[in-house]
Order: structure tokens, then sequence, then C-alpha cells
């Protein structure tokens, strides 16, 4: 058996890239490199990687998926996916494996991933509503996971299906877990192999109330994908009355107290509005975006 990685750019930082990739031994770990950036930098890039460029950002979904059929089509059994600023090691890796190899021999696992370290928090993320159940001192079954560190295996990906490109890069990681729950596999995250990580740029507390802060584009794909979401049946109750509602109180602080307000408000709107639509992919309409900037 042999196992992957999988690691998509965006506008990337060489020196962690090619850190990350001189921790693992390529004659056991086999690595693609997936870069939406619009200039290639794979003279940049140290070591023995695929490097897959495609300068017109094919989203992280499809990144993602070509990643992944790149590993599989010759024959890897396994396959971590991480961001391209991603603190993995070896270590969480080994951890990762061993814990899956053990759960496929009793569960019809989808995926596991490592407990996150919340790097502006400086603590261990819990899900707020959903905690999981322990399937053991050392796992808990949970809905779903992030992207970064998730590993699945070949035959998972095939039972489950592709990761789904139409919703471009927010909620892909979410609604293939879900999926896989749907189709009766179960999504694990591991209490002993730890990850630190950072979602979104900043942290910003108003009024007690804590939010992630990321770039305004962002907030398109956010707020557009809900509305996508939250018409599927497989998808948890909990998450559709969460995000459903939270939508005026993340419009006004995102409008009104963070900075590019205007901006900000253009996205969120639009996302809504193409919510409605039923529209899918890459964000349209660039000209009109810039000049609201």
């Amino acid at each position: 058996m042999s196992t992957g990685i999988v690691v998509v750019l965006y506008h990337p930082d060489i020196v962690h890239i090619n850190n990350l990739i001189k921790m693992f031994d390529e004659s056991v770990w086999q690595l693609v490199l997936v870069d939406n950036t619009p200039h290639s930098c794979n003279a940049l890039i140290e070591g023995n990687v695929e490097y897959l460029h495609f300068p017109e950002n094919v989203g992280i979904a499809r990144a993602q998926n070509l990643g992944l059929k790149t590993l599989f089509d010759k024959h890897v059994d396994y396959a971590f996916l991480l961001d391209q600023d991603s603190q993995f090691t070896s270590e969480i890796a080994s951890t990762l494996l061993m814990q899956f190899k053990e759960l496929r021999d009793v569960e019809p696992i989808a995926a596991i991933g490592p407990s996150i370290h919340c790097q502006f928090s400086n603590s261990v993320e819990e899900g707020a509503l959903q905690k999981g159940k322990y399937h053991s001192s050392n796992i808990k079954e949970v809905h779903q996971i992030i992207a970064s560190g998730m590993l699945v295996s070949k035959e998972a990906f095939q039972a489950v299906g592709e990761k789904e490109e139409r919703l471009f890069i927010d909620g892909v990681d979410h609604e293939w877990c879900w999926r896989a729950k749907s189709k009766g596999m179960k999504v694990f995250k591991s209490l002993t192999a730890c990850m630190p990580h950072k979602q979104g740029d900043s942290r910003v507390t108003i009024m007690g109330v804590t939010f992630k802060q990321g770039s305004p584009i962002r907030l398109y794909y956010q707020f557009r994908n809900i509305l996508t979401l939250v018409k599927r049946g497989y998808v948890p109750f909990y998450w559709k009355c969460r995000h459903v509602l939270a939508i005026p109180l993340r419009y006004l602080v995102n409008r009104y107290c963070f900075e590019q307000g205007k901006l900000r408000g253009y996205y969120m709107r639009k996302g809504l509005a193409d919510g409605v639509c039923k529209k899918v992919g890459q964000i349209s309409d660039v000209k009109e975006i810039k000049r609201v900037k």
C-alpha cells in the first residue's frame, strides 16, 4: 500500500512548501501540488513532486479532485488533502494513517482528520453545537472535518464520489462529509493527532461575539453556498439553522464593522442573489466588482 499527499496552492509561500516537501520521504509518500496561481512557480519547487498548474483557477474542489485522481491512478491507496499553509508533519500523517486502517476493519469509514489547534485562540477547536461522540479514547465520530489534513482512501473516494466542483470553494469539505454519511459511511476526528491551523485571516470580537475575518470575495461563496446547500436533505438541520439565521448578523458585521465594508457588502448581496438564482461555479461580473472597489 502507498500513500500520497495533495497540496492545493494559490500564491503560496514557497519556503513553507519546500519545507513541507522535505518532511516527507519520497520513497514512502507521493506528493502532488495543484497550483491555481496565474503564474507557475514550478521552477522554485524543490524535490520530486508532480506539479499541476491551472492559471485560470479551477477552484478548490476541482483542484482536490485532480490531485486525488492523479494519485489514485498511480495505484496509491490513501491520500491526504492539505492547504498550502498547513502545519502538517509526517508524525501527524502516520498517526492518522494508522487510525484509518484500524477503523477500516470495523467501520465504513469515509475520512479521518486531525484535531485542529486554532492559532488565533491558542486552543483545540470543538464544534459549537456538534461536538461529536467518542468512538474510543483517541477518536471521535463527527459530522464533518475540514479538508486540511483530511485522509481519504481510494475506496472511499470512489464510493462517495468527487468533491462538488460547482461549489468552487467554501463548503466543499463539509458537503463531501455529509454526502458520505448519507451513504452510510462515517467521518472521524483524531484526538491524538493535532494540527495547528488558521481559518480566516484574523478574528474580530464585537460585543462579546468572535467573528472570523477572511478576504471579501470569500463572502460571496459562503453566502451563495449556504443557500445552495440548505435545500439538500442530507445537510444537517443544525447547520442549516445556524448559518441561515446568522446571515443578517454576519452581513451587518462585515458591512459596517470590518474594513472594505462596501466591497464586502457587494459580495454578500451578490452571493445571496446568485444563491437564489441557483448559480454555481466561479463568480462572474469581475468588471462590476472592480468598480465597487
